[in-house]
């Protein structure tokens, strides 16, 4: 009898054992489903996975639409299969997938190009499962071309509670003529991935625990292999993800990537399942380099774009793959996310257990505003540490977006792009048949010709008799000079050359162009009751456009003393720059011989109608930091973060703008010039610039470069810390330039006694000391004495750091008075004695444009009349 009872126990154990492993195969490989949609049959892609065709399939019997080959083969495509057949539905439909309850990936395939006559522009739909909002007046080829990518694919990942999975297909309501596609579905069954993590939530402070349930759904917005090469689907086994190079987000491009020591094995512990990501992934990372004293003076910084308004749950994946680093407390570091700490003291071998194991941390933060946002990830070295040991290190990093409850959503807008010319401003009506397109191309190219036919003809008459101004380009009666002709004789071009139009020149694949039509809809034909200012260009007037969005509309005025080379500097400059911290230029107009150009509109104005003469509420200390950080990362963005330097050669408060949303974003590229080569240190060229502003070694020298930049932003810092303007012709002759005084009252200990009154007893000592020590070096007399823009960043977030230990301690009982700064702890100051006797070419202390309400003048009476680009002198609007 005991031999038949030890044989079913054994039998039970073995079904058992079973069972676990085919649940196991079940959350991984086993029930995946990968349909080739547009496709009948089964095909392979480029890495040996089968896809089945949605013709006649048990996911589609009675599958709608029509199915479409691509009428071309973009060489990025990585495979033919799933791209290169679409479904395409002009009604709702739905796919239903039998699948086991659980998690899984689910994968939408989009290749945007055109499929027989449905033109690409009008594919603009809805995806949804049950009652969640997966895409919404989705449209993936202004998705793609604005991320510059030939395809797409949106990765979900979602808890099916039953034994199905339902996808619908709808196309926009809100779109005449839309329909629905997609190339490829694919399904990939996992564990529960996000719930078993000890997740926290960062949200200032100190990170509190968050709960994930495990009904929420998850869009895969960022999966970065951190250091190492892209990793394709076919090498990551477990749930064929893509894991892209992290090069591209890399702010600066700082860091150093590096692979693990090749005697070394990388083991994956028991809290981290092999699943979680390849081996790829933990084998190579990015670490801050070696020169301790150089990752001192940087973050190790990642700019994520994401969309706004929705909870995001960020991953890090860690192993340490190079000796010596094997010992708990050698290598720690910092992490923070937008800005805030997430964690401290991040020790990966304390945390792993060891060289060679592996982690992963994962913490939620939530993002406010609309539209897409940029999430910054930074890593700084643990100062109490050894100093030979600051530095920081990840493997890998994934960002996830987390369903909205709220709206049981998890769709973003698509990213803005410039849409086709002269636009009817009543609303777009849209054909589904592409000859209609091709037809108002030619009308609109022949009406174009026509216009510009008749632009060179009054052009040749208003330039006869006249010589064109060589410095602010247009004839000495008013007449503005033709862009593309400008353009010609810029570049050295006959006057013959051809033009197909007068904006030829401008970059209309990166700005929407305006017709004046669509300009004169958006301001109620420059009502006066929509005049926002006037300035040195002409006046700003609150627009809107597209179903209410608010714009900034800058007109020219023909006889401002501003020219179109600034009106095209402008353009070029910002149509090529996207930044947090940047202004957004969204378009432009030349039509009838006008020059307008549209901006993001900033809700808060200038930071300079926050400081000083103003009815706003006064701003608090940690709200300034917060903003000269800001305008500091745009700025470290033009002179480090571009393909060439560029220097704004006009930074003061009137150009830092101020959102909704109270960030910081530098504005008004009139004057700005690429920076020198790598060979030299310099751009020779003529001075420009605002009085109490303008670096004197570049008036003196009439050389500019990036430092000519810190300068003016050292002003900026002591305008912000004092709440007076830069020049004030008024007070007695030594107090007239903010930078002289306050350097003089830095080097005599009394810099405390000039700041705003409203931040005495409001600012941290320490806060305090390092603050005037940074304005101090960036207002150096010579340009080599001068922090880069990246130190200046560096400080600001350190002096942040202090302030806001100093909160969190609670020892600001009372703060910094004028006689706490009164210390020998004040640095030795570093410009000269020499007082400054400089003065500038081109601009007042007033104010400037894109703002909500007008802007008081500060100081201006009896200084020059601006001829800088974007300045309001005479700001009379409501």
């Amino acid at each position: 009898m005991g031999f038949p009872i030890l044989l079913v126990i054994i039998l039970t154990l073995l079904s058992l054992i079973l069972l676990v492993v085919v649940a196991d195969n079940n959350s991984t490989a086993s029930g995946h489903v990968a349909l080739n949609c547009g496709a009948s049959g089964q095909n392979n892609d480029d890495n040996g996975r089968t896809w089945d065709g949605d013709t006649s399939s048990k996911f589609a019997p009675l599958v709608k639409g029509v199915t479409a080959p691509a009428s071309y083969q973009h060489p990025s495509l990585p495979s033919t299969v799933p791209f290169m057949t679409a479904r395409i539905f002009t009604s709702n439909y739905t796919y239903s997938f039998p699948v086991s309850a659980g998690r899984m990936f689910v994968r939408l395939y989009f290749y945007p190009i055109a499929y027989g006559n449905y033109a690409v522009s009008d594919a603009f739909f809805s995806v949804t499962t049950r009652n969640l909002s997966l895409l919404n007046d989705f449209n993936a080829s202004q998705t793609a071309q604005a991320i510059n990518v030939a395809y797409l694919v949106r990765e979900f990942s979602l808890n099916v509670s039953s034994g199905s999975l339902d996808l619908t297909f709808a196309p926009s309501k809100h779109w005449n003529g839309s329909y629905a596609f997609v190339n490829g579905i694919e399904i990939v069954p996992t564990p529960d991935i996000f719930t078993t993590a000890d997740t926290r939530f960062v949200n200032g402070g100190t990170p509190a625990p968050f709960q994930i349930n495990t009904d929420r759904g998850f869009q895969t917005m960022h999966r970065l292999n951190v250091g190492g090469q892209a990793i394709p689907p076919k090498d990551d086994l477990s749930f064929y993800r893509s894991w892209a190079n992290d090069s591209p987000y890399i702010f600066g491009g700082s860091g150093v990537a590096f692979s693990r020591d090749n005697n070394l094995t990388i083991k994956y512990t028991s809290t981290v399942p092999n699943y979680t990501a390849p081996i790829g992934v933990y084998g190579t990372a990015r670490s801050m380099g070696t020169n301790a004293q150089v990752n001192l003076n940087y973050n190790l910084t990642w700019i994520l774009p994401v969309d706004a308004g929705f909870f995001y749950l960020l991953r890090f994946h860690f192993c340490e793959i190079q000796y010596p680093i094997t010992k708990v407390n050698q290598r720690s570091f910092f992490i923070y996310i937008n800005n805030q700490t997430a964690q401290r003291q991040m020790d990966v071998i304390a945390w792993s257990g060891g060289i060679g194991r592996t982690a992963y941390t994962d913490y939620v933060i939530i993002t406010t505003g609309s539209g897409q946002v940029d999430m910054w990830v930074a890593l700084y070295p643990d100062l109490s540490s050894k100093p030979e040991y600051y530095d920081a290190i990840l493997n890998g990093l994934e960002v996830f977006k987390l369903q909205d409850y709220g709206k049981n959503n998890l769709a973003g807008l698509n990213p803005p792009l410039p849409q086709k010319p002269d636009v009817n401003p009543n609303g777009p009506s849209r054909e589904g048949n592409s000859r209609g397109t091709v037809l108002a191309a030619i009308c609109g190219a022949i009406g174009g010709f026509a216009v510009l036919l008749i632009c060179f003809g009054v052009c040749i008459a208003c330039r006869r008799n006249k010589k064109i101004s060589k410095d602010s380009d247009k004839s000495d009666d008013g007449c503005w000079t033709p862009l593309a002709d400008y353009s010609r004789s810029r570049s050295g071009n006959s006057g013959n050359t051809a033009t197909t139009g007068s904006h030829a020149s401008l970059p209309s694949n990166l700005c929407r162009h305006f017709s004046f039509a669509e300009v004169q809809a958006a301001t109620n034909n420059f009502d006066q009751a929509f005049l926002l200012g006037k300035g040195g260009f002409g006046n700003v007037y609150l627009g809107e456009i597209d179903s209410g969005t608010k714009l900034a509309i800058k007109r020219c005025n023909p006889m401002s003393e501003q020219g179109v080379h600034e009106f095209q500097t402008e353009i070029e400059m910002l149509s090529k720059l996207r930044h947090r911290h940047l202004v957004s230029l969204i378009g432009y107009c030349e039509d009838k011989n006008e020059m307008i150009l549209v901006y993001d509109y900033m809700a808060h104005g200038t930071l300079r109608e926050h400081l000083y003469k103003t009815k706003n509420p006064p701003l608090s200390w940690k709200q300034r930091l917060e903003i000269c950080i800001g305008a500091a990362r745009g700025l470290h963005y033009l002179h480090t973060g571009v393909k060439q330097t560029i220097i704004h050669r006009d930074v003061k408060t009137t150009n830092i703008l101020l959102d909704d949303k109270w960030v910081a974003k530098v504005s008004d590229f009139g004057l700005s010039k690429t920076g020198p080569n790598v060979d030299n240190t310099h751009v020779s060229t003529v001075v420009k610039g605002s009085f109490g502003y303008l670096d004197p070694e570049y008036f003196r020298r009439q050389q500019l470069s990036e430092k000519s930049d810190v300068y003016s932003f050292g002003v900026v810092l002591f305008e912000v810390l004092c709440a007076r303007p830069a020049l004030s012709p008024s007070l007695p002759k030594e107090q007239v330039n903010l930078a002289d005084w306050a350097l003089h009252c830095q080097k005599k200990g009394i810099l405390g006694q000039i700041i705003d009154p409203l931040l005495q007893g409001k600012i941290s000592p320490q806060c305090f000391v390092k603050f005037a020590e940074t304005a101090e070096k960036c207002v150096a007399d010579h340009s080599i004495d001068r922090p880069s823009m990246s130190d200046v960043l560096w400080n600001l977030e350190f002096v942040l750091q202090l302030q806001e230990s100093a909160e969190d301690n609670s020892s600001l009982t009372g703060g910094m008075s004028s006689s706490d700064v009164s210390s020998p702890l004040v640095p030795t100051r570093l410009q000269s004695d020499e007082p400054s006797t400089e003065t500038t070419t081109t601009t007042t202390a007033s104010t400037m444009s894109i703002t909500q309400r007008s802007i008081a003048s500060a100081e201006s009476a009896g200084l020059t009349p601006s001829t800088i680009f974007s300045q309001l002198m005479n700001p009379d609007g409501r």
